[in-house]
């Protein structure tokens, strides 16, 4: 694989990137007022995350990596190049259990959902209820 280039989504290339949730996550999709980094090469866009912006904070979201491209650390390296992004905020995450390790490896901490903004809290809560494993994790640096 050719090296990868981690960087903030180029508006016109916006479609590409929900393609891409619609082929492998069906329940993300990008909004326009998210900020999105991407890690691409000439093949296209291989792996994703998005930053839902809050008034004092911020959610990590619909973090991806394309099936073919998993299990060679894209995913740490995305969480890397995007550090700036998570630092200049307060930075949220709801992880699967089994992705518990890849976030507390990029500092991300578990937290208690009670520990949550009510604006977090109440979407944990319904997403939770939805049938989905989810854990709150909070960066600290």
């Amino acid at each position: 694989m050719t090296k990868l280039r981690f960087h903030h989504l180029e508006p016109l290339r916006f479609p590409l990137v929900n393609r891409l949730y619609k082929s492998y996550y069906p329940a993300g999709k990008a909004k326009k007022d998210e900020i999105i980094w991407v890690g691409d090469n000439e093949k296209g866009i291989i792996c994703v995350v998005r930053f839902k912006q809050f008034e004092n904070i911020q959610l990590l979201t619909g973090m991806l990596v394309h099936p073919e491209f998993r299990e060679q650390g894209l995913a740490k390296n995305l969480l890397a190049a995007t550090k700036t992004q998570i630092n200049c905020k307060p930075c949220y995450c709801f992880a699967f259990r089994e992705l518990i390790p890849l976030y507390s490896n990029a500092n991300f901490h578990l937290v208690d959902k009670i520990e949550l903004p009510e604006v977090l809290s109440n979407r944990l809560i319904r997403y939770i209820s939805s049938g989905k494993d989810l854990v709150a994790m909070r960066y600290e640096a």
